[in-house]
């Protein structure tokens, strides 16, 4: 028997191995970034950026949302939610909590709304029943903003300096613990 005889073997083992080496390295991959980060921070590329310009129409009886309104030396906090939008339920007290904050209002801090791709009937609904934490909302019935602004999903908040730069975004609802942890170290990092 030669040499190349004896070899051939062992290449056919190890060509038959190499699936599985690469399935097993796969898998291992997947599992640690599934516990890689917190999936609601996903980065954003306009962190640092300008704000894309808006011009949403109002929901009735309110201001609706211009590109100046982000430029007037305040931080906004911008909520992106829908009145279909389960989450968007959950996190309203939230935000009627914060909308209440005397001391943010008196540092001039903004909460504004963006319903996106909502009938602006259902709009007036969710807020007459949940309470209105909103300086203002703009309604963006086809989604432009949103792809603009690169939104996710619903909810997502967005913190924008006075300047109109971006300094922040959450993906997903606001709870009480991202509230205080999280939301309002970023609105006080944006105010400096």
């Amino acid at each position: 028997m030669s040499d190349t005889e004896g070899r051939t073997p062992r290449r056919r083992n190890l060509l038959t191995l190499a699936p599985l080496l690469i399935f097993a390295a796969l898998a291992l991959l997947f599992f640690v970034r599934l516990f890689a980060g917190d999936a609601s921070r996903i980065p954003s590329a306009l962190i640092g950026q300008s704000a894309p310009p808006l011009d949403l129409p109002a929901l009735d009886g309110a201001a609706g949302l211009r590109d100046a309104d982000l430029r007037q030396g305040h931080v906004s906090v911008i909520n992106i939610f829908a009145s279909w939008c389960l989450p968007c339920h959950e996190e309203h007290a939230i935000l009627l909590d914060l909308a209440a904050d005397k001391a943010l209002a008196a540092k001039g801090v903004k909460l504004i709304g963006v319903a996106q791709k909502d009938d602006p009937e259902n709009v007036r609904r969710f807020l007459g029943a949940k309470g209105d934490p909103y300086a203002n909302v703009g309604v963006d019935r086809d989604g432009r903003a949103g792809i603009d602004w690169g939104v996710y999903g619903v909810p997502e908040t967005f913190i924008v300096k006075g300047d109109g730069t971006i300094a922040f975004k959450l993906v997903g609802p606001m709870n009480a613990q991202t509230l205080a942890s999280v939301v309002r170290p970023q609105i006080e990092k944006a105010m400096n």
